[in-house]
């Protein structure tokens, strides 16, 4: 009896874009590079692995079917070292072991996790892999973030979004979360209110200040919560045979994907009141409301940088209450 083929993430199952690589799988026709996108890393490994899997094994040969990490063409480059880069040598490593034939199927399979995580020079050299991929070989490219990949790489590759929980999983928290996150994010528009009006007061000055602190107080308590709860719905689902670092990839993944999450409600808060500030007439409102979104979307970038978002959200909440308080 053949196994079963890697299952597709449940979200994701029956879905159009799924039905679309399958079909190209059956006819044989699927494009040799792919770009996989979407918030969550884990979901992103999943379909890669599903797609390796069926690739490599033949259902005819069950006595030489392997699990697709294990397959001896499936070939695999991740971030490494404290700053998590892939570099040159990591790079041109796969790159030599995938110019070789297949040792047991008719293809070979290379995934690059978190691609976006290559440096420069490292991208540089697997651009010409990609302008002239090695016969029989599948190259599937898993990022959060594709618009931080060089523009050349993205060109050269199919593109494949996948949504999946890890942007919306507040919704799926505890109540208490989500109420704890509706707050904030009530106290934070009051907050803005209060700048916009004019702090002139000493007292109303360092009121303003320990509200700051405290926004990011409770901006990093319901992201520790909405992760724990998260990881521990997700971890009931993990195959058993995953690797430590893939764990921690998964619940890294999760952690940004969450994170982005609240940044972008920040971001939507921070639209919505301005917009309430031009229509009651506040001419200063366009000009404070442009220059803090573009605050906002520089440091989140800077999460990429180690940056942790408590840090993020401060520096932004220190440069929004500069510029809604200028008159």
């Amino acid at each position: 009896m053949s196994p079963a083929p890697a299952p597709w993430p449940e979200t994701l199952a029956g879905t159009p874009t799924v039905a679309v690589i399958e079909r190209a799988l059956e006819r044989q026709r699927l494009a040799h590079s792919l770009l996989l996108h979407g918030e969550n890393l884990g979901t992103l490994a999943s379909v890669a692995h599903a797609i390796a899997d069926r690739l490599l094994n033949d259902p005819r040969r069950p006595s030489q079917h392997f699990p697709p990490k294990q397959h001896p063409d499936f070939f695999a480059l991740r971030p490494a070292g404290k700053t998590r880069q892939i570099g040159v040598d990591a790079t041109r490593g796969l790159i030599g072991r995938i110019q070789v034939s297949p040792q047991l199927s008719h293809r070979k399979v290379a995934v690059i996790y978190e691609a976006d995580r290559m440096n420069v020079q490292a991208a540089n050299i697997f651009l010409k892999t990609l302008e002239e991929p090695p016969a029989s070989t599948t190259i599937l490219l898993l990022t959060p973030r594709p618009y931080s990949l060089l523009t050349t790489i993205r060109s050269r590759c199919l593109h494949f979004r996948f949504t999946d929980s890890g942007a919306t999983a507040l919704a799926d928290c505890e109540p208490a979360t989500q109420e704890k996150w509706r707050q904030t994010r009530a106290d934070y528009a009051a907050w803005l209110g209060r700048a916009a009006d004019g702090v002139t007061e000493k007292r109303a000055v360092a009121d303003q200040v320990m509200g700051l602190y405290g926004l990011v107080t409770r901006f990093n308590a319901v992201l520790s919560a909405a992760t724990g709860q998260a990881w521990l719905q997700q971890k009931e689902k993990l195959p058993p045979d995953l690797a430590d670092d893939e764990v921690d990839a998964i619940q890294t993944g999760i952690t940004n994907g969450i994170r982005l999450k609240l940044f972008a409600e920040i971001e939507h808060a921070t639209r919505e009141f301005g917009e309430k500030r031009l229509d009651s007439g506040d001419v200063n409102a366009r000009r404070a409301l442009v220059a803090a979104v573009a605050r906002l979307e520089k440091d989140v970038a800077l999460l990429r940088l180690n940056l942790n978002e408590a840090a993020a959200f401060e520096h932004f909440l220190l440069n929004s209450l500069r510029l809604w308080s200028r008159r």
